[in-house]
């Protein structure tokens, strides 16, 4: 915004700073001074007025009381002492109402009989120029002038020009002006004083007489009660306008003004009697009006003064410097706020009205620091406490799960929480919740399984890829009775390979999370569940650690493979995780690498179909003892060429201690002792 050198100098008896320099301490201490520009006799000053400050900063005024507090400098306010015309009355020519509740804070009208448009001093000239404005006649450059000054719009209206209420023209002298303020009807239109038309609508708040809108509020006059050489009364308006219905009538018609800007930005109530005194003076001094006593003032709720404690002790902490109370007392004086001492370290502090940007303690510090320079406050490291954030095991696991199976050639899926009803037939799902309001049939149920779509990821990805490894951890939703369950679940299909292959990554995945007690158990399908046959009858398995079951793992049977039209056997696992984050653990006990070399013998057995394969390892753990170090299933068939009613498992047996190297002797007893045993099953075989 521009600011005039000469203008803002006149506001003290003693000399202002060069230009150049001003605008350096203005930067420093207010607001920043992006362009120093000489025009004539004059410095154009172009200030960046922070918007939160443009209530009083948009203005000369707000500028030199800066100014004053910064400098230490005697402030000079402009003169608005008028002698009024005692014989008549505002509301002998006008009436003023105001249709609309909040649109309107406050409306100031005051009277000027007996006028003489003519030009303008050059001093006047001379400052709009500077700042923007073309000079007009005397009466609106002296609205204009004092808009700049004080930073509160004006408006002038030739009184002559007002329609009012038929009836009451008998009984008023100079006529029945009447100004309305309310928002325009559908399809009124108006033309400005730059000879614009606009469509108004009950968007825009305007200024009506009786019969039509002759201006738009707060924004731009109207052509027709225009001030001109003939007008001889002149009504001059000073209100406060709704901020945010301006703005909107701003917008609406695509029209910003000097006046709009600062009423956009909210401006003091109590500033309207001040702003139309000062004009009326200048009036009365250069247009030799003479002004009618008194003015019409509708004025509701008046905005009074806030009062705000500070604690002297918390502005020393919060700046970091101690400043004397007697000259924190000097800067907020200086900025023209009342003092009220409370006790040694706490004032109470009363905010000009014109400071709508104070309300908190903190604005108060921030002027007082401002004003006393940040410059001077002495340069300190903080002082804090790093306290590390409390570990979530819940996100520790699942990033650790995830890592486990990405690294095991998995990749992540991330699906709908839907399913169809279509899902909810093939799978046989039940206690299903269903949505009130689906965004699609597709998303008719919240899922109670990942492995629906997790198959649908499978199917549409099929074409391309020759082997699908991917899983999904996420949450599922069960009716249980009256309350729904929700949990999180870990799933992961692969296509292609065998059972033991998915089998041997669970393995991994939970003893990489420090669970051990693993083991398979039989599967028991509910009836539900058997009705649907998801599972190859052979191929499946619980997964317990202990005597707690927390999950399953199972290859699709042909019917669910030939319904959902995959080209590949699928084999999957179905992991409870809130259960596997419970019993998961950090701690892993270090064993050293083995020093002795192992060997490795392997072992054929033929069993009986239902024979499950964890009975003949709990046999060959038994009976080998420590010896055994590991055991590897690393083949199951049950081809024609077997006995009927048989299938062949196949072991690789790993002997191995920790304080010698075991001779050929050894292991050949030890494997012997376990065929031995084995062989005790009477229906077992162990093929040489």
């Amino acid at each position: 915004m521009k600011f005039s050198y000469n203008w803002l100098k006149s506001f003290f008896k003693k000399k202002l700073p060069e230009p150049q320099k001003l605008a350096e301490i203005l930067t420093m201490k207010a607001f920043e001074v992006s362009e120093v520009k000489k025009s004539g006799r004059d410095w154009i000053l172009d200030i960046d007025v922070l918007p939160n400050r443009a209530p009083d900063c948009f203005s000369h005024l707000g500028i030199a009381r800066e100014i004053e507090a910064i400098l230490n400098l005697k402030f000079r306010a402009p003169s608005s002492k008028i002698k009024e015309d005692k014989k008549l009355k505002p509301k002998d020519f006008v009436s003023v109402e105001v249709v609309g509740k909040g649109t309107c804070q406050r409306y100031t009208a005051k009277v000027i009989t007996g006028v003489k448009i003519g030009n303008s001093p050059e001093w006047i000239k001379a400052r709009l120029k500077i700042c923007g404005l073309r000079p007009i006649n005397n009466i609106v450059d002296i609205a204009n002038y004092v808009m700049l000054e004080t930073g509160q719009p004006l408006h002038a209206f030739d009184g002559e020009k007002l329609d009012g209420n038929p009836e009451g023209v008998a009984s008023r002298p100079y006529g029945a002006g009447k100004i309305i303020v309310r928002f325009a009807k559908e399809g009124e239109k108006i033309t400005t004083l730059d000879g614009e038309k606009y469509d108004l609508d009950d968007d825009v708040l305007v200024i009506a007489d009786s019969k039509k809108p002759v201006a738009i509020a707060g924004i731009k006059g109207g052509k027709l009660p225009e001030i001109d050489k003939k007008t001889k009364i002149v009504v001059l308006e000073s209100a406060n306008f709704n901020p945010q219905v301006i703005r909107r009538g701003s917008r609406k018609l695509n029209l910003k003004t000097d006046a709009s800007l600062r009423f956009e930005h909210g401006i003091d109530p109590n500033l309207t009697e001040f702003g139309i005194s000062r004009a009326a003076y200048l009036i009365q001094k250069i247009a030799k009006g003479k002004v009618v006593k008194g003015s019409i003032d509708i004025y509701p709720k008046k905005t009074i003064a806030k009062r705000i404690n500070l604690d002297l002790s918390y502005l020393k902490s919060l700046l970091g410097v101690e400043i004397s109370r007697p000259r924190i007392v000097d800067i907020l004086k200086k900025l023209e706020f009342k003092i009220q001492p409370v006790s040694a370290n706490n004032l109470i502090v009363e905010v000009p009205t014109f400071r709508l940007d104070i309300s908190l303690p903190e604005d108060l510090i921030e002027e007082v620091g401002r004003i006393y320079g940040y410059e001077k406050i002495p340069v300190v490291f903080p002082v804090s406490a790093l306290i590390p954030p409390q570990k979530n095991l819940n996100i520790l696991w699942e990033e650790a799960a995830k890592k486990i199976l990405k690294e095991a050639g998995f990749t992540e899926t991330y699906n709908y929480s839907f399913i169809s009803e279509k899902d909810k037939n093939i799978f046989g799902a039940d206690n299903l919740i269903e949505l009130e309001n689906p965004l699609s049939l597709d998303f008719k149920y919240l899922r109670a399984s990942l492995i629906p779509n997790l198959l649908k990821n499978i199917q549409k990805n099929q074409k391309q890829f020759s082997e699908i490894k991917i899983f999904e951890l996420g949450k599922i939703f069960k009716k249980n009775n009256i309350k729904t369950e929700e949990k999180r679940m870990l799933s992961a299909v692969i296509t292609g390979e065998e059972f033991y292959h998915l089998k041997g990554i669970i393995d991994v995945l939970l003893n990489k999370m420090g669970i051990s007690d693993v083991w398979y158990d039989d599967y028991k399908p509910t009836p539900e569940q058997s009705k649907f046959s998801l599972w190859h009858p052979k191929k499946c398995a619980e997964i317990k650690i202990g005597q707690e079951e927390i999950g399953f793992l199972g290859e699709l049977s042909a019917k669910i493979i030939e319904t959902l039209k995959l080209n590949q056997k699928i084999v999957v696992f179905d992991l409870d995780f809130e259960k596997l984050s419970k019993l998961a653990s950090e701690e892993h006990e270090f064993r050293p690498i083995p020093k002795y070399p192992s060997a490795v013998r392997d072992l054929a057995i033929l069993v009986p179909l239902q024979t499950r394969v964890e009975e003949v390892l709990n046999i060959i753990e038994i009976t080998g003892g420590v010896l055994v170090r590991d055991i590897d299933l690393f083949d199951i068939y049950e081809g024609e060429e077997l006995p009927e009613g048989k299938k062949n498992l196949a072991f690789h047996l790993i002997y191995q201690t920790q304080d010698r190297t075991l001779s050929s002797k050894e292991i050949d007893e030890i494997h012997s002792k376990i065929i031995k045993t084995l062989e005790s099953e009477p229906e077992w075989q162990v093929r040489r």
